[in-house]
């Protein structure tokens, strides 16, 4: 049984469409990068610009961060080595590893949020001014942004073959 309210409950509720359920604003996170090969995860638009798969890991890293920050008030260790943003050029392994890695920790951070008494969304947290209202909204926000930014990407590189 969680203690999860009506606040609660509509944050789960938009942090899965912002990442893997059907709703309204049309491709979210997850629905951005299903079907994708290796190749295409890790095809740049540009010199020096990110690719979809490095996004992917840099989303799962900030899910990990807020949901280790409402659970614990720091940071801890991700399951990969650095901090924010991952090299991925190369590895074919590693881009259903890494998809699969999203996954888990959007899992987590659920998990996370439904252990959340109500009454505590609006409290900041340990050392910080930031509530967890406010990183459970960020988080929701990030997954959107990148899922258009990814939706662009492949824009990109279809014009580029065509």
């Amino acid at each position: 049984m969680t203690k999860n309210g009506p606040r609660s409950l509509q944050l789960l509720r938009f942090l899965d469409q912002a990442y893997n359920r059907k709703s309204w604003h049309g491709t979210n996170l997850r629905g951005a990068v299903r079907g994708l090969t290796s190749e295409q995860a890790r095809w740049r638009p540009a010199k020096g610009r990110h690719n979809i798969h490095e996004l992917v890991v840099h989303a799962a890293y900030w899910k990990y961060a807020v949901a280790n920050r409402l659970l614990r008030g720091t940071r801890g260790a991700f399951a990969l080595k650095g901090s924010n943003w991952f090299d991925r050029s190369a590895g074919d392994r590693q881009w259903p590893e890494d998809v699969a890695l999203i996954d888990r920790v959007h899992q987590d951070l659920r998990a996370a949020i439904e252990k959340l008494d109500e009454a505590a969304l609006d409290r900041p947290l340990p050392r910080s001014a930031s509530t967890p209202f406010t990183l459970i909204s960020g988080v929701i926000a990030h997954d959107l942004y990148h899922a258009g930014q990814i939706q662009l990407i492949k824009v990109l590189q279809r014009n580029r073959r065509a």
